[in-house]
């Protein structure tokens, strides 16, 4: 199936879920998915940045991350001078991360097993806050692999607020990359073949949603090994 043209992108509001969006093997939008959910999540993060706040990370070569962002459950993800890791501890409270609220697991593994992924169990969930011009550039999910770079497990990622351009492309950087409008309550889930696309966020446009106000939130969930 191919993506829509950028004159199509925002056209449509956000509708309950029907059924999965194809967008390559192993990955697919459902759309509307997490709507019924989507004040539930939306307290679980409040309670979550109340004890690890939002931060803008440092890549391994110095640049500050356009993207705020927080993590729960039993492994976070961060990235400064030394690389980029999961972690056991908030490297700003030296605590363990908040717990992962249970409304974060029941809706990714019921997102997961919609899009053929049953058993998905996260133990770890990236909170990202996309303000105006904030961005996410092309990039492979490999973290989580551990040392033994097992990938078995799908990624589940939410949006909540704004609209936002995903793109996704293939396994290498070069391949072609694809833009998929993602709107308040849709979940994209890819594993399986399409497990290591490359993929990111075109920077977000100015806008004001009705409840989340001038932001997008991406709550994506993962099953991490330390080590990787």
């Amino acid at each position: 199936m191919t993506s829509p043209s950028t004159g199509e992108l925002f056209t449509d509001l956000a509708e309950p879920y029907s059924a999965p969006q194809v967008m390559a093997p192993g990955a697919a939008i459902l759309r509307g998915f997490a709507l019924p959910a989507a004040d539930a999540l939306m307290q679980g993060v409040d309670a979550v940045i109340a004890c690890a706040p939002l931060r803008h990370l440092v890549t391994p070569g110095g640049q500050t991350m356009s993207v705020a962002m927080s993590n729960c459950g039993p492994l976070g993800w961060v990235s400064d001078r030394r690389g980029y890791r999961y972690a056991a501890i908030d490297p700003l409270s030296n605590q363990p991360w908040p717990a992962m609220p249970a409304g974060f697991v029941t809706l990714a593994a019921s997102a997961a097993a919609e899009a053929g992924f049953d058993g998905f169990t996260p133990n770890a969930c990236l909170i990202n806050r996309y303000q105006s011009a904030a961005r996410m550039g092309l990039h492979q999910d490999r973290d989580e692999g551990g040392q033994a770079g097992d990938f078995s497990a799908p990624i589940v990622s939410v949006s909540l607020g704004l609209p936002a351009v995903f793109l996704f492309g293939g396994l290498q950087r070069k391949d072609k990359t694809a833009r998929w409008p993602l709107l308040h309550g849709d979940v994209v889930v890819w594993g399986g073949p399409s497990r290591l696309a490359f993929h990111g966020v075109a920077p977000l446009k100015e806008g004001e949603h009705a409840v989340l106000g001038a932001q997008r939130v991406n709550l994506t969930f993962r099953c991490a090994r330390l080590g990787g």
